[in-house]
Parts: C-alpha cells; sequence; structure tokens
C-alpha cells in the first residue's frame, strides 16, 4: 500500500500501473463508504436534535393536554398528555427505557456530542483518503502518459 492513515508513506511511484488502478479503486471506495457514513452521522444526529425539540415542546404543555401524537412521519393520531415527566428513549435495536424528562434529554445531548465527535474524526480520516486517491490517481496519470506512444 501505499500509505495508511498514520501517514506512513511508500513510494507509491514505484508501483504498477495495475497496482495503482487496484489501490486508487480501493481507496475510492473507502472515500465512498467514509461519505456514506458522514451522511448517516448527518441524519442521526438531525433526528436526535429533533428528539430534544420535541421534548423540549413536550415539557412546555400542560398534564391533559390534547394534541396530536406521530405514530410515524406522516401519521399522527389525537392523544392527551398524561404525564410529561416520564418519556420512553429508544436505545437502539427496538429497545425502550423509560426516562424522566431531564434524562431523556440528557441522553439525547450526549448522543449528539457523540455523533459530533465522531462525525469529526471521520472527517480527518476522509480527508486523509480523498488526499490518497487524488495522488495515486495523479501518480497513475503520470505513468499512463509515459506508457502512451509519442504522437
Amino acid at each position: 500500500m501505499a500509505s495508511s492513515t498514520t501517514g506512513v508513506s511508500v513510494g507509491i511511484e514505484k508501483l504498477s500501473v495495475e497496482q495503482l488502478k487496484a489501490l486508487k479503486e480501493q481507496t475510492d471506495l473507502e472515500v465512498n463508504l467514509l461519505q456514506d457514513s458522514l451522511n448517516n452521522i448527518k441524519t442521526a444526529t438531525g433526528r436526535l436534535e429533533n428528539a430534544s425539540f420535541a421534548l423540549h415542546d413536550l415539557s412546555l404543555r400542560p398534564q391533559g393536554k390534547k394534541m396530536l401524537v406521530p405514530l410515524t412521519a406522516s401519521l399522527y393520531v389525537p392523544g392527551t398528555l398524561d404525564d410529561a415527566d416520564k418519556v420512553l428513549v429508544d436505545i437502539g435495536t427496538g429497545y425502550f427505557v423509560e426516562k424522566t424528562m431531564v434524562e431523556g434529554k440528557d441522553y439525547c445531548e450526549r448522543k449528539i456530542n457523540l455523533l459530533k465527535s465522531n462525525f469529526e474524526q471521520l472527517i480527518e480520516v476522509a480527508t486523509k483518503k480523498k488526499n490518497l486517491a487524488d495522488e495515486v490517481g495523479a501518480v497513475l496519470q503520470a505513468k499512463l502518459r509515459q506508457l502512451a506512444p509519442s504522437t
């Protein structure tokens, strides 16, 4: 390999055209996977921020308040607020935990901070991979020009 995420560099100029093509394909694939992960983190962060806003809004409503309860993104049913101090928090894979409103807000904030930290780390890795892919692409193009017959 020409480089790793730790920055150790090996002369990619010494690789054959076939090796360079394989390395370029691999790094492009890794960049695309990292980009998908970044998009997933953005989506998850947005959902958690929406949940945090919803919890805040819910905490301001009085007990007995009539409201529409979302069952899906586009399906709402009428309901009555029974106890705004207790909420169910989705902790993943279909498991829900009952928490107080304060604990629910804290859970959302902690998850948002964790996702933002992961996002920043992935940005660094994606940037390094993108730079490697660009470098490999430039060396590959130079080698292909050398191999092309002069006109």
